[in-house]
């Protein structure tokens, strides 16, 4: 986990790094607020810990200039306002939590560790990996070990479909649900005739192979090195 620590307070800023260093945890730290929504706004982080009181600018407005634009990262604001106005003026301005001063570093901790799952749920996954094959679902590209793959809008979809189910048999009933919406089997060789050109396309050049057949049950795309 990487984390933001916005806070002017040398003292408070050093007991927090220490602290979430201890626990393995990456920290970069500035005092000022103009920075903070400068390195806040770079992105790269898996939460900000956000102090309200700032020098150059305050807290809230760097959070609602972060959500502005469009930024989901997790943020935990601190601050010496406990009454209930300053902490629903804080969430609403784009906080996901709220802990007031003083505060003890094991609940502080502990929110951090709930916010950086949090964060990690809601990032849509956009590139997926088996071994040295990758599929990059934005980009709508393949390569194997750093080579592009050209691949059709089916062989993608098909692909795609054993990349996330990477290690488990896939059986031509799934497939035939899921890549060609097919509700019944045609009683056609469709699927064999794309999962042989999508192994000549994968396969073919490389060492290992990664897309497997099952005898009897389907076919399975798999790590050569994941012994299962």
């Amino acid at each position: 986990m990487r984390i933001l620590l916005v806070e002017d307070d040398p003292q408070a800023a050093s007991y927090l790094t220490k602290g979430l260093k201890e626990h393995g945890v990456g920290v970069d730290h500035v005092a000022d607020g103009r920075e903070g929504l400068f390195r806040a706004t770079a992105g790269g982080y898996d939460v900000i810990i956000l102090d309200r009181m700032l020098p150059g600018l305050d807290g809230l407005s760097i959070l609602k200039a972060v959500r502005a634009a469009g930024d989901t990262t997790p943020v935990l604001v601190l601050s010496a306002l406990s009454d209930v106005d300053a902490r629903v003026e804080g969430l609403r301005a784009g906080g996901d939590d709220y802990l007031t001063k003083p505060f003890a570093f094991a609940e502080l901790m502990a929110r951090v560790e709930a916010l950086g799952r949090r964060g990690r749920a809601e990032k849509p996954l956009t590139v997926l990996a088996v071994a040295d094959l990758e599929l990059d679902l934005t980009a709508r590209t393949v390569k194997r070990s750093g080579k592009p793959i050209d691949l059709k809008p089916k062989e993608f979809s098909l692909l795609e479909y054993f990349m996330r189910h990477a290690g488990q048999v896939v059986t031509r009933t799934m497939l035939l649900e899921r890549v060609w919406d097919y509700a019944f089997d045609p009683q056609t060789n469709v699927i064999d005739v794309h999962v042989s050109r999508l192994r000549g396309k994968i396969d073919k050049d490389f060492d290992k192979p990664l897309l497997h057949t099952v005898r009897g049950a389907g076919y399975m795309l798999r790590d050569p090195s994941d012994g299962s």
